[in-house]
C-alpha cells in the first residue's frame, strides 16, 4: 500500500501557497487510480512525491513500509514505484530498444540472465518484441512511450506512476499507451497511478482523484465523480461527452436511466427510453 499522510509540499519558502496542501490518500495494490486536475492543481508534484523525487515539506508518504523521507531507502522505494514521464525522449537513453529496456535492471546489478528474462517479459507486455533491435528514433511517439514503460517494467515495480504519458501523442499513440496501461493493471496485476487530462482515459479507472490547488476535492468511482458535471466545470475540467449529453437530456425531461460513461451505454439507454415512450 501507498499511504499519504497530511502531505504538503512547497517549492520554496516564499511560495504564495503550497503545491500540495495537507493531502491524505491511500492507494492499495492492484488498484487503477487516475488523478485529474488542471495545470497547477498539484497532480504532477504529487507524482514526483510518490516516487521520492521530491521530499515532503510536511507530512509523509509510506510506500510498502518505507518512508520517502528516509534517504537510505530511496532505491527500495523507486524499485517499487516506477515513474513514466510525459516525454518519452527524456527517459530513453540507449541507441537500441532492448538495450534501453535493460538499462534499469543493469543499474540495479541484476544478473545478466535475469536481465534478459526481464527484457523479454517487458517487451512482450507492451507488444514491442518486433522492434527490440530498432533504434528508438525510428519509432512513433506511442511506440517510444511503450518502450519507456517497458524500461520501468524491467525493474519489476509493484506500482507504476504515469505522469500524463499520452499528452504529447496523437490519437493512435494514445490508444496504444492506454491499452498497454490497462493490460498492466488487469492482466499483470500492477498498481497503476495515471495522471491525465483525457476523460476517455479516466473512465477506465477503479477510482478517480480530482485535485484543485493542491487538495483533493472529489474522489470516488468514475460513475460517481462524473455525475458532478458542474463541479468539474467550475475547476476547468470536462466530463465524458456522453455523460454531459445524458445529463442535459435528463434535465430536459427525457427518461434516461443510469449513470452513463460510455457511448454504447448512451445508445442503449436512449433506445430503452424511446421504446418506453412508445
Amino acid at each position: 500500500m501507498i499511504e499519504i499522510k497530511n502531505l504538503s509540499y512547497r517549492y520554496s519558502e516564499d511560495a504564495p501557497r503550497p503545491a500540495i496542501d495537507n493531502l491524505s490518500l491511500n492507494i492499495d495494490k492492484g488498484e487503477f487510480v487516475v488523478i485529474l486536475g488542471h495545470n497547477g492543481s498539484g497532480k504532477s508534484t504529487l507524482a514526483k512525491c510518490l516516487n521520492a523525487l521530491y521530499t515532503p515539506t510536511e507530512g509523509e508518504i509510506i510506500v510498502d513500509g518505507f518512508n520517502t523521507r528516509d534517504e537510505e531507502h530511496l532505491w527500495d522505494i523507486r524499485r517499487r514505484a516506477g515513474m513514466v514521464f510525459q516525454n518519452p525522449d527524456n527517459q530513453i537513453v540507449a541507441t537500441m530498444v532492448e538495450e534501453d529496456v535493460a538499462f534499469g535492471p543493469e543499474n540495479l546489478a541484476v544478473e545478466p540472465e535475469e536481465i534478459r528474462r526481464r527484457v523479454d517479459y517487458a517487451l512482450d507486455v507492451v507488444d514491442m518484441q518486433e522492434f527490440r533491435r530498432k533504434s528508438p528514433h525510428q519509432l512513433s511517439g506511442g511506440q517510444k512511450q511503450r518502450v519507456a514503460i517497458a524500461g520501468i517494467l524491467a525493474m519489476n515495480p509493484d506500482y507504476i506512476i504515469l505522469d500524463e504519458p499520452t499528452a504529447m501523442l496523437d490519437p493512435v499513440g494514445r490508444e496504444e499507451v492506454v491499452a498497454t496501461v490497462k493490460r498492466l493493471n488487469r492482466e499483470q496485476g500492477k498498481t497503476v497511478i495515471l495522471i491525465t487530462h483525457f476523460m476517455s482515459e479516466a473512465v477506465e479507472a477503479d477510482r478517480l482523484v480530482v485535485m484543485e490547488k493542491g487538495r483533493i476535492i472529489l474522489e470516488g468511482a468514475p460513475r460517481e465523480v462524473f455525475q458532478n458535471v458542474q463541479a468539474m466545470k467550475d475547476i476547468g475540467l470536462d466530463v465524458p461527452q456522453v455523460t454531459e449529453v445524458s445529463q442535459i437530456l435528463k434535465e430536459a425531461g427525457f427518461p434516461l436511466e443510469g449513470d452513463i460513461l460510455h457511448r454504447e451505454e448512451f445508445v442503449e439507454a436512449v433506445c430503452r427510453a424511446l421504446k418506453s415512450k412508445n
